[in-house]
């Protein structure tokens, strides 16, 4: 067994980052070992107070960095409200996340480290989570700073003995009590929040939630539940769920049945799969894969759908042209990189594409077409526009992207793959399209231009 307590004094040869990681891959591969099952529930429970001291390190680097960052902008003159900008992109790609999380975790290790001194030492010592963490800030963010810092004191006793839901509504109680206008502000910043969003779900379903004031939300549903309740009145089969479900699609699009769905078909998928018999998954810009049956269903029970020829590459099956009968060339470039892209670029970044971004900048003479387009977030493309960020195109099969961050570290992106294209040899229903490109050049030769 190990202490994840911190030692008030280091040792004579204290454990590199490295030794860290292969102890912690040495654990991670036990497979078992110990030798009772008391033993393995003990090393369950101190690995789990392991990652809350790792979690609580990763803060505290976190607020060193971001105070190095402010000093050294500062420094070179760079406005205030500029300062940091692309830091928390930054920090998601070192956590292996998007942008939103490295934002979040960058709020999280400032408010930790600067206000709330216990709920840090007791994630330190490993007797909270990092989420338990997260927790009592969230709910304290709207607070002082002075009534924070009361609220982290009246929790340092009790904090690791409470759940996630008893944590959240002990620091919220507190937070009212020593603040009652807390509450009106929470309360009108939420509803400033109000959006409408689209999740994937299992079995190629997805999840369309609206965040709306609760007298809004509470209206909407008993609206589709008087709607389902006279359907299933007047002999109507289907469930009372699929009434409903069936009734907000058909008052949000117009249309008088929720399955009359008008598709220009933002469904990539092989020429084969959409006219044969092919088994070759399609791909809906915005969600992901889904089965070839399905997609050919979408398509012929569609009301209207208008095709879009996507061409690919024979020998890779890469996204490289389109064509339209639409005119407008700005649009179709962008409509391609989304299609293409289907998600932010930046690696981890699940977002969707808001922005069609220069890879190289106009500025530095980047051309506006497909070859130098990414999709990017609207936060991603901000961030790479902050200073000593870097990008460029690497030629080559795969359209792929390396970005340099202010440190010096570097990140490759490529879009995801399309649907296979069938082999040159076999027939295509829309023939082969020839394609001359650019031949491949090594990673490090980029590595060296960019670094240098």
């Amino acid at each position: 067994m190990f202490d994840v307590a911190v030692a008030s004094s280091a040792p004579q040869h204290a454990p590199t980052v490295d030794d860290l990681e292969q102890a912690l891959i040495d654990l991670a591969f036990l497979d078992g070992a110990a030798d009772t099952e008391a033993t393995q529930i003990d090393l369950i429970s101190s690995l789990e107070r392991l990652k809350g001291a790792i979690a609580a390190a990763q803060a505290r680097v976190t607020d060193n960095l971001a105070r190095a960052r402010t000093a050294r902008e500062a420094d070179r003159g760079v406005p205030a409200a500029k300062r940091c900008r692309g830091l928390a992109t930054e920090i998601g790609l070192a956590r292996r996340s998007g942008t939103h999380r490295g934002a979040r975790d960058l709020g999280l290790a400032k408010t930790l480290v600067r206000e709330m001194p216990h709920t840090l030492d007791l994630l330190t010592r490993g007797e909270i989570s990092e989420w338990r963490a997260t927790i009592v800030a969230r709910e304290t963010a709207v607070l002082s700073v002075e009534h924070r810092a009361q609220v982290d004191a009246e929790l340092a006793d009790q904090l690791a003995r409470l759940g996630d839901v008893e944590a959240e509504a002990k620091a919220k109680s507190i937070g009212y009590r020593l603040d009652p206008g807390s509450a009106i502000r929470r309360t009108r910043g939420a509803r400033s929040d109000r959006h409408v969003s689209v999740r994937p779900a299992p079995d190629t379903m997805c999840r369309l939630s609206a965040l709306v004031p609760v007298e809004q939300g509470v209206a909407c549903l008993a609206a589709l539940q008087r709607a389902a309740d006279t359907a299933r009145s007047d002999g109507e089969p289907r469930s009372r769920g699929q009434v409903m479900a069936d009734t907000l699609v058909e008052r949000i699009t117009g249309q008088e049945h929720a399955s009359d769905v008008s598709v220009e078909v933002q469904l990539v998928m092989t020429d084969s799969t959409l006219l044969a018999d092919d088994h070759t998954p399609a791909q809906v810009v915005g969600y992901g894969p889904i089965h070839a049956s399905l997609a050919r269903d979408i398509v012929h029970g569609a009301s209207r759908a208008w095709l879009r020829r996507l061409y690919t590459r024979p020998d890779s099956g890469d996204l490289v042209a389109m064509d339209s009968r639409r005119r407008t060339f700005s649009g179709e470039l962008r409509h391609f990189l989304v299609i293409r892209d289907q998600i932010c670029r930046t690696p981890w970044c699940d977002a969707p594409i808001r922005h069609a971004d220069h890879i190289t900048p106009a500025a530095d003479g980047g051309e506006t077409s497909a070859v130098n387009g990414q999709g990017l977030c609207e936060a991603c493309n901000y961030a790479k526009q902050a200073a000593d960020w870097e990008a460029m195109h690497l030629p080559g099969d795969g359209h792929q992207a390396l970005m340099s961050t202010p440190t010096g570290h570097t990140h490759v992106s490529s879009p995801p793959d399309p649907p296979w294209c069938a082999p040159p040899s076999s027939a295509s229903v829309w023939g082969d399209l020839a394609d001359s490109h650019p031949g491949p050049s090594t990673l490090e030769a980029q590595l060296r231009l960019l670094l240098t």
